[in-house]
């Protein structure tokens, strides 16, 4: 399942960094995270990264867009098959 921004964003600019599907980017008001792009990092880390660097605890899972493990490592295989 993707992650998604909560307006309890305070715009600290941790998380993009992080990501390393480059899948949070600065929207208008908080920071946003492409579903698309979100594997809650599968495939590159343990834990997803924004959530464990956000202060504010305002990267919970999206209900939006149910995936199961397995469907984000395929996810994150297709992603990174042109790197």
């Amino acid at each position: 399942m993707a992650l998604k921004i909560t307006e309890e964003c305070i715009n600290c600019d941790v998380c993009e960094p992080v990501c390393p599907n480059e899948a949070i980017y600065a929207g208008d008001d908080i920071y946003v995270i492409n579903p698309a792009l979100c594997t809650e990092c599968v495939g590159h880390y343990d834990t997803p990264q924004c959530v464990d660097i956000c202060p504010v605890d305002c990267i919970p899972k999206d209900p939006k867009f149910p995936e199961t493990e397995d469907e984000l490592l395929a996810k994150y295989q297709k992603l990174t098959s042109d790197l």
